[in-house]
């Protein structure tokens, strides 16, 4: 199908990562040269060695919480010589700025690739508790139109769509509300191994059920928890990685479809675009989900999780409930280990390159209380309703 699989010539090479704060007294910038700095060591480099960065959303609503550093930003901060930088877009999400960075090295416009995600929405929300509404929303920060079309209908949050998902899989599947908590409640478990997450505290399956509903059948512990982060990452040429101090993680396929309506309410309901990227993702590779050792799926509400679980084949389609049912798949302990730091929904919104980062710290056995036995394979996905993208990695 492919005549060439470009990402297998890139690696991951080193990781960075600011504190987690909700919220923090430290300014978006400080937060994103402080991941990008942690980074760049980690993977034995300086400044002057980075010659491409790329990011996402982009530099489309510089000092907006969503997005309130880009690449153009960055450069300036950490006087890099650029010659390639990504300019941020959309398409398939939070992970887009790996994917493009990995394109960049494949084909030759760049050797070291930095690569970072800072979000700044528990200050935003602290400032107006309608910071993040979609009445909020604006071309420039999504760069699509059709939140205009929704807002009419009392489409006032994010999590009146996922909210649909999540019903449409209920009527559909039989899937029950006491097995979508199990994604909440290991979120939670796994989060109290995590020194950064936002919420540590124990969390019961009476205390899912007496928290809020906020849209009928998602609670408010459906919901990832804002916060202050930046996150961030280098991307190597696989030859050029083989002289930095870590072990290689190879990027072994990509995921980055997107063959239906670009709105969220005109795809499956019941899948959204998990399954389009899960194919593309699997024909890019000899591996299988079997070969899986942890997954870091995107829980911006719990269901999207449920749906990625399904869409890249570890579960078939309709199965996903009893597939997480009592947690113990999901657990630490389990066949799949489940968002190993606590998600977004209890380590804290960090908006996609998370998942990277924690799917690194497992494959460089990094992760302290949370580390895995020696796993050597794992998957990152990001994204929900018409965008969405996915890496496969292997520990080299």
């Amino acid at each position: 199908m492919f005549d060439r699989v470009f990402e297998k010539d890139v690696a991951i090479t080193g990781i960075g990562q600011s504190e987690v704060a909700r919220p923090s007294s430290k300014s978006a910038m400080r937060l994103t040269v402080e991941a990008c700095m942690e980074a760049i060591g980690d993977a034995g480099l300086t400044r002057d060695d980075i010659d491409g960065v790329a990011c996402w959303p982009g530099d489309n609503n510089n000092g907006d919480s969503f997005s309130p550093v880009g690449t153009a930003a960055i450069k300036s901060a950490l006087g890099l010589k650029l010659n390639w930088y990504g300019a941020g877009y959309e398409g398939p999400g939070p992970l887009a700025g790996v994917i493009q960075g990995a394109m960049a090295i494949a084909t030759g416009l760049a050797r070291h690739v930095l690569v970072f995600r800072t979000i700044t929405e528990a200050t935003g929300r602290a400032r107006s508790r309608t910071a993040n509404a979609l009445t909020n929303k604006s071309a420039g920060r999504d760069g699509t139109y059709y939140w205009q079309w929704y807002t009419p209908f009392n489409v006032l949050s994010a999590i009146n769509l996922a909210a649909m998902y999540a019903q449409r899989h209920f009527h559909d599947y039989g899937t029950t509300a006491e097995q979508l908590a199990q994604i909440a409640l290991t979120c939670r478990r796994h989060a109290a191994l995590n020194p950064k997450a936002v919420y540590r505290a124990p969390m019961t399956m009476d205390d899912y059920f007496a928290s809020r509903l906020v849209s009928t059948p998602l609670r408010v512990f459906d919901c990832d928890v804002h916060c202050d982060a930046s996150t961030a990452l280098v991307l190597s040429r696989r030859d050029a990685a083989k002289d930095q101090p870590n072990p290689p993680i190879r990027i072994d396929a990509i995921g980055s479809a997107i063959h239906s309506p670009h709105a969220w309410d005109q795809v499956d309901l019941s899948a959204m675009i998990t399954q389009e990227v899960g194919r593309m993702m699997w024909n890019r590779t000899d591996l299988t989900p079997a070969d899986v050792d942890t997954a870091q799926l995107y829980d911006g509400f719990s269901i999207l999780t449920l749906m990625w679980l399904e869409g890249l084949g570890f579960c078939p389609r309709g199965e996903g409930g009893r597939f997480i049912e009592n947690g113990t798949c999901i657990g630490l302990d389990g066949d799949l280990p489940l968002n190993t730091n606590g998600g977004q929904l209890s380590g804290g919104r960090t908006h996609g390159l998370g998942y990277v980062h924690e799917a690194c710290a497992q494959l460089w056995g990094r992760a302290g209380g949370r580390q895995l036995a020696d796993p050597r394979v794992a998957v990152a996905a990001a994204g929900g309703g018409p965008l969405g993208g996915s890496l496969l990695l292997v520990r080299d």
